[in-house]
């Protein structure tokens, strides 16, 4: 499936955001060895700019992947790592900060979603649903497995994401996401065979049309 592993080409996630004053409010001074980190500067800005450095690629893809969109997914970047830095101090210190970061971005993924269905919902109540022609987006479209998978629901296209384009164990899309193994085995599972299914419908409606 080697759409899952594509991303946004030629364009970056937002740029860090600003470097704060260390004397200021932003988060304590670390420094030592870490896990996953390394060496960690004692500047905080300077370890969080080079978390940033080092991530922003990888969880940009993973932007990418939930939304679809790559003016949406760096907006979903930019916000995910304004909200690390806010929480710098308490993610710094963490074994494994990737996992948890790559949780806020699905998290927040899905609560955007959930606030665009709302407001779609709105919008039929104010303009009236006989005026809404409703089309299945999907339904001209030539096989691609992204268009396939922004129809999943957000945390099934998360477990199928991150077990096939990110190969994350069963145990680690667990962890990322705070479910049990079986909930990943079932929503992948799920999720592989909706793909199918989608693939194949689409398939089958470019022959006939």
């Amino acid at each position: 499936m080697k759409a899952l592993t594509d991303g946004p080409r030629g364009r970056g996630a937002r740029p860090a955001p600003a470097r704060p004053d260390p004397a200021g409010s932003g988060p304590g001074p670390t420094s030592g060895p870490h896990p996953v980190l390394g060496t960690v500067p004692s500047d905080p800005a300077e370890a969080f700019e080079e978390f940033f450095e080092r991530h922003r690629h990888g969880l940009g893809r993973l932007a990418f992947l939930l939304t679809g969109n790559v003016t949406s997914a760096e907006d979903l970047t930019g916000d995910v790592f304004l909200a690390v830095w806010r929480q710098w101090s308490t993610i710094s210190g963490l074994d494994a900060p990737v996992p948890y970061v790559r949780r806020m971005m699905v998290n927040t993924a899905a609560s955007r979603s959930r606030s665009l269905f709302r407001e779609w919902r709105r919008l039929l109540l104010v303009h009236g649903a006989q005026q809404e022609t409703v089309r299945d987006p999907d339904g001209a479209v030539s096989v691609d497995v992204r268009a396939a998978l922004l129809r999943l629901p957000v945390r099934r296209r998360a477990c199928v994401v991150l077990r096939h384009a990110f190969d994350l164990s069963e145990a680690e899309v667990a962890n990322v996401l705070g479910v049990t193994v079986g909930t990943v085995k079932s929503q992948t599972s799920k999720g592989m065979a909706q793909l199918h299914e989608l693939l194949t419908a689409t398939d089958h409606g470019s022959r006939w049309s």
